[in-house]
């Protein structure tokens, strides 16, 4: 490992039995030097198939924060081996580290077969603002919308329970598409465009950005319309970074659960703004700057006075009302100790259902009361799932929970 990284970030693996959320418990892994080979940790996942936060260094972080130390690049990379018992063993390389930040790099492991090769490599593309350059085209940021009788004609922007992502050039038919959960997508993409160690208002300012460019394309049906069979491409030549297997820092996903059904729009429309942006050092567009936003959030500016610099003073925020893929309604209120009712009994039971496969979570009674042990069974599954563990059931923790639970119950 460079010998300047003095600096130190943390990073887990998450280990699951295929692509589904069933934990891989008892999963063994290896972390190693890309450089030279060395082995820096050797663990073994717990119940809820996660490894815990290995400290590994990282470079400085002024690499990651100011656009001037850019030259060299701001993350380490580290070589991720796992396996375990009648699964195939995964190679993961270029998994990325930021100092004082968060990895978290999840590990599907397939179960192995009898007569097959029982080894899968993944090597992880760099990172959007240090590999190649983002290429794609300006468009406008108000969309002709589809006619009437188009696959999808909204009447206002939903949240979709999932983004179809092709990864490839649109033409081409040979590239796999991956349906992602929307705020799974959201998190890969925001991860891929930005460094999870800038300002929080960058971030925030970031994301909405994403969220907004990517609600643009389900609502116009921009490539439905064309006849292609999927939502967007993973390809900055054409939208937005994405890479299925990417490592995703925590301190992002924090503000994506925040943020994910909130939209920049404009008085007068009905879309959300297709919001352009680019790095703003080796590409300069008409929308948002990357790095300058993080040197205006620098400079103390919030999410929104970054985004009516690059938009214009007339963009607001808005929230969709609706949510799709959520088996019951959040009713708006903020559950905790002393809460009682059906809203109460539904996270009881979502929990207890959820816990009998990621048994660290302790089993509640659903009595629709919002005791103690409902805190403690909502912050266990707040830390397994990397949510802030305040104990109470907010909009951001009711859809997660739920997400869960549909893919543990087998309704998706």
């Amino acid at each position: 490992m460079n010998p300047a990284y003095k600096d130190k970030g943390n990073l887990q693996i998450y280990v699951t039995a295929g692509e589904g959320p069933e934990p891989l418990a008892g999963a063994r892994v290896r972390v190693s030097d890309p450089e030279n080979g060395n082995i820096l940790e050797e663990v073994t996942t717990n119940s809820s198939g996660q490894t815990p936060f290995m400290e590994l260094p990282a470079p400085p972080l002024e690499r990651s924060v100011e656009e001037g130390k850019a030259g060299e690049r701001p993350y380490a990379v580290y070589n991720v081996t796992v396996s375990a018992s009648d699964y195939q063993t995964l190679h993961i390389g270029g998994v990325e580290l930021l100092p004082t930040a968060r990895s978290i790099q999840r590990a599907a492991l397939p179960a192995a077969t009898p007569n097959g090769f029982n080894v899968r490599n993944i090597l992880l593309a760099p990172h959007a603002l240090w590999g190649e350059a983002s290429s794609r085209p300006q468009e406008e940021e108000v969309k002709p919308l589809p006619e009437p009788g188009g696959l999808v004609v909204l009447p206002e922007p939903v949240i979709p329970e999932f983004i179809i992502v092709h990864a490839g050039h649109p033409d081409d038919a040979s590239a796999p598409n991956y349906w992602v959960r929307f705020k799974d997508y959201i998190k890969n993409v925001a991860c891929s465009e930005i460094y999870s160690t800038w300002r929080t208002e960058a971030i925030k300012a970031n994301i909405l950005a994403i969220i907004s460019f990517t609600l643009n394309r389900v609502y116009t049906e921009w490539y439905h319309g064309k006849g292609y069979n999927f939502t967007i491409t993973g390809s900055t030549a054409f939208d937005q970074s994405y890479f299925h297997d990417r490592t995703i820092f925590e301190e992002i996903g924090v503000v994506v659960d925040d943020l994910f059904t909130t939209y920049i729009t404009k008085e007068g429309i009905s879309q959300p703004l297709f919001t352009q942006y680019c790095d703003g050092r080796r590409v300069q567009c008409s929308g948002l700057s990357q790095w300058g936003s993080q040197a205006l959030a620098e400079q103390g500016w919030d999410a929104i006075s970054i985004l009516r610099k690059y938009y214009g003073s007339e963009i607001y925020l808005k929230s969709a009302e609706k949510v799709e893929g959520v088996p019951r309604s959040y009713g708006g209120e903020v559950l905790t100790q002393g809460s009682e009712g059906e809203s109460v009994r539904t996270i009881q039971e979502q929990l207890n259902r959820i816990a009998d496969n990621f048994p660290a979570i302790p089993k509640t009674p659903a009595d629709g009361i919002y005791g103690p042990s409902t805190q403690a069974a909502v912050i266990e599954f707040q830390k397994i799932f990397h949510l802030p563990q305040t104990g109470s059931v907010d909009f951001a923790a009711w859809y997660e929970i739920s997400n869960i639970y549909v893919a543990v119950a087998g309704l998706a």
